[in-house]
């Protein structure tokens, strides 16, 4: 199997708006060529789905979880284009499933957008000089930083995390997913969980 880089993935995803695992997984059917990796993915229908996230969402559902033992609570709310949508069982079960995922894997944000860039530059800074004191190169320590910040991102942000049911796929794949099958734009807007015990972050 050809070894398929970082950069390779990240150029299908800026071109076609489509995730990084199924960009991945394209370019490995593709055996690196980026060309047939597109067409794949256009196939499968999945960079169709990206340009419907451009689309407006005014409707939806505030799903609620609450963990086995009533100790950790989740309320989540996902948006959709239509009524009709936010009724729909399909649309119900993802806002159920986000929630879950939400009271399993405690992200802090929805996406790295949401993140104050001071907190990013703050943390690559930190991961920067980690490396320095262990005695890397300035360059070498660049790509550990950008390589830890990616980490940070996977625990920290609710589109970013492996989703807790399939971890093959992240949150924004499985979001991206029912795009494609429902036919809509689907933003998850906001959430919060609640820990007994705990403030609010």
């Amino acid at each position: 199997m050809v070894e398929i880089k970082a950069d390779q993935v990240k150029k299908l995803r800026d071109k076609s708006g489509v995730g990084m695992m199924e960009c991945k997984r394209a370019l490995e059917e593709a055996g690196g060529d980026l060309e047939k990796a597109e067409v794949i993915l256009r196939e499968k229908g999945l960079a169709a789905a990206s340009k419907k996230s451009t689309r407006a969402t005014n409707q939806g559902l505030i799903d609620s979880y609450i963990h086995l033992g009533a100790k950790i609570g989740v309320l989540v709310e996902v948006n959709c284009e239509t009524d009709f949508v936010a009724r729909n069982e399909m649309f119900k079960e993802l806002v159920h499933n986000i929630a879950l995922h939400i009271a399993a894997s405690a992200p802090i944000y929805v996406s790295r957008e949401d993140i104050p860039k001071e907190i990013i530059e703050t943390e690559k800074e930190i991961y920067r000089k980690q490396a320095l004191n262990e005695g890397k190169p300035e360059s070498v320590a660049e790509k550990i930083a950008d390589g830890k910040l990616k980490k940070y991102y996977e625990e920290n942000c609710l589109l970013d995390q492996p989703y807790v049911k399939d971890n093959d796929k992240t949150v924004g794949d499985l979001v991206r997913e029912a795009i494609l099958k429902i036919g809509e734009n689907i933003v998850i807007r906001r959430f919060v969980r609640f820990v007994l015990g705990e403030d609010l972050n």
